[in-house]
């Protein structure tokens, strides 16, 4: 019978082989976290986002360790290897570079679109298909015969694995909120050429190599000079990542007035929150002005509740019109409040409280009800929460609210026409569970085609005063929207509320 024979293999046995693939699994998890927050100021968070980041940091790390493995089988050196890890480190690094040059020619950032939805996370495939070749290099580096493969190739899977789950976790919950996506990027690409260096060091064979490493790491210190700050008009005060998303702080100028400000925002798109620097508790934004006919509709209220805060500027100019009345303010990332402290001269009080949860869970779990009930959550197409969307959310609003309350709403959106799906299928959803439901134009001479603030205003019972005697409140007013509004689009429940097809129509 003859004998089989068995595939030898040089097997390299050193420890840093194993760390490697540690770290390289904890950071494709990590590129792909950080990913998440880098695209978001030019396209959002949607469940489209992430979808495509997902997928196509599937598919370069899929094509990675394709090309990995065969080039292994070819020649696998630990010169290669430490080929590979520089080319992992500067393309991590040079994400920072891509970015900003992206920006800055007007790929990302000058209108959205679902193209820039997909081209966004291509910034990330060079770096996720580099780390994608090193586990199957590795693992041929590793081989020692046929025989023990399957174990070698597991076990060094498993590691990769394990590394991907601390990645997860440490980026989560730890690197993004205290460090930054830049100074992860960049520390993280620095740390991969090092690694580079320490493994050309094994085999101590080329003397081109460290200074090629060398010039690496000073080009991702240098990434370091490359302006973080979306470019917008005003001086930037602050930079800051959240649990929940990346904001910039700017002092400006109100274009109508000259009179000096001082704004909030999380994307390139738009304003999240804002103030007149001379006077905090003056409203800067016309659709805020809209609240106000919560004072008309219900004049006896006393309990507000508002739901989605930015920085907290309208809740001081409630109280400085109704001094005795109380406001509970729901706003899911806490970093917002503090930043309102610092930088928007906001300060709690004892008719002012604050809850940092989500405005769902809030609403599910209060035993208060209220007079009135503001929701200004949907301050961005870019990512809606979708929670606070459907028929069972109305409900649950509904049933907070007092026996005559009413309920103020901030939606962007169309009304006619696809750019309008989304204000009809929450106008319909709203009129499932209300038995009064109106809408105002915030800039009534726009196209109902048009992207615009709409104001929604839904009355529990009773017939609403829709003249006033106060010229401010009677101007809201005439902005009434008096046509009829299509019934074209279905209810929006929590087994099915597809807000994220309705407003992807307003990015074409």
């Amino acid at each position: 019978m003859p004998s089989q024979k068995t595939t030898v293999f040089k097997k390299i046995n050193h420890p840093l082989l194993f760390a490697i693939v540690f770290f390289c699994g904890a950071a494709v998890m990590i590129i792909e976290l950080v990913g998440s927050r880098v695209i978001a100021p030019y396209v959002g968070t949607s469940v489209y986002v992430w979808t495509s980041l997902i997928g196509i940091i599937l598919g370069s790390l899929s094509l990675g360790y394709f090309w990995g493995g065969r080039i292994a089988d070819i020649n696998a050196s630990v010169k290669g290897l430490a080929g590979i890890l520089f080319l992992s480190g500067i393309s991590t690094t040079g994400i920072v570079y891509f970015r900003y040059a992206a920006y800055t020619t007007g790929i990302l950032g000058s209108e959205l679109s679902i193209a820039s939805i997909l081209f966004a996370p291509l910034l990330f495939v060079p770096a996720t298909f580099f780390f994608g070749m090193i586990t199957p290099y590795v693992t041929r580096l590793r081989l020692e015969n046929l025989e023990t493969s399957g174990s070698a190739v597991g076990g060094l899977y498993a590691l990769s694995t394990i590394g991907s789950i601390v990645g997860t976790f440490l980026g989560g919950f730890f690197l993004i909120s205290y460090f930054g996506n830049t100074n992860i990027l960049l520390f993280l690409g620095i740390a991969t050429i090092i690694l580079s260096l320490l493994v050309w060091l094994l085999q101590k064979r080329s003397s081109v190599f460290p200074s090629v490493t060398i010039l690496g790491i000073f080009l991702s210190l240098m990434a370091f000079q490359i302006p973080r700050a979306l470019p917008v008009s005003g001086n930037l005060i602050a930079d800051l990542d959240t649990k929940y998303k990346r904001v910039w702080v700017y002092d400006g100028k109100d274009a109508k007035t000259g009179r000096s400000t001082r704004i909030l925002t999380d994307t390139v798109f738009g304003i999240q929150s804002g103030i007149f620097l001379d006077d905090p508790s003056e409203l800067l934004f016309g659709y805020q002005k809209y609240f106000d006919l919560g004072f008309h509709f219900k004049p006896e209220a006393k309990h507000a509740l508002m739901i989605g805060a930015g920085a907290f500027t309208y809740p001081p100019h409630y109280l400085k019109e109704k001094p005795e009345n109380t406001m509970d303010v729901v706003e899911i990332d806490p970093t917002l409040k503090e930043i309102a402290k610092k930088y928007f001269s906001f300060s709690e009080n004892s008719h002012l409280s604050t809850i940092d949860e989500d405005g769902r869970i809030f609403l599910n779990d209060t035993e208060k009800t209220y007079d009135s009930i503001f929701i200004d959550a949907f301050t961005s197409l870019l990512s809606i929460p979708y929670q606070l969307t459907t028929k069972e959310a109305v409900e649950t609003v509904y049933n907070k609210l007092e026996d005559d309350g009413v309920v103020i709403v901030n939606i962007i959106s169309g009304i006619e026409g696809y750019r309008g799906e989304f204000l009809r299928a929450e106008y319909a959803t709203y009129k499932s569970v209300f038995p009064t439901v109106l809408l105002f134009k915030v800039h009534g001479e726009k196209s109902d085609s048009l992207i615009q603030n709409l104001i929604l205003v839904a009355f529990k019972k009773g017939d609403p005063e829709l003249t006033s005697r106060d010229k401010n409140i009677q101007a809201l007013l005439k902005n009434l929207y008096q046509k009829p509004i299509a019934e074209d689009m279905p209810i929006l429940r929590d087994d099915f509320a597809p807000v994220e097809k309705y407003t992807a129509k307003l990015m074409l």
